[in-house]
């Protein structure tokens, strides 16, 4: 997982790791939550699945773009992400762990929307029996 990489951020990322950084689940189930929260699933479905072939490519591209990644993560953690997306099991992982909190937050919604209709319904039903008795 660290191939191609300076010998001395092998060595300060073996320091963070002791400093408290997040295990790689842990880590891909907070991107993938943080990801699917602000409605950035499919984007960033179809951006990994593009890059998974280059997946050390693209984790080289993380490293470019790190302002607008440290948005998902923290500071701590980012040399990790960045060592783990050079492994394209790692990014398939990702993308499933999108992908299931996506559905999730599909049926969450589809949850809400058939209360709020359920709840109409009732108000309805109220001031149609409402209005009977009163009329």
């Amino acid at each position: 997982m660290d191939k191609g990489l300076h010998p001395f951020l092998k060595e300060t990322l073996k320091d963070s790791v002791k400093d408290g950084i997040l295990d790689e689940e842990a880590l891909l189930d907070s991107v993938a939550t943080r990801v699917a929260r602000m409605g950035l699933g499919v984007p960033a479905i179809f951006f990994l699945e593009s890059s998974k072939p280059l997946s050390f490519l693209g984790s080289q591209l993380l490293v470019f773009i790190e302002p607008f990644v440290k948005t998902f993560i923290d500071i701590k953690n980012y040399d990790k992400f960045c060592l783990m997306m050079e492994d394209r099991a790692n990014v398939e992982k990702l993308i499933q762990k999108v992908e299931q909190y996506e559905e999730r937050a599909r049926e969450e919604q589809r949850q809400k929307k058939l209360e709020r209709k359920q709840a109409k319904r009732a108000e309805r039903e109220r001031k149609k029996h409402e209005r009977l008795q009163s009329g």
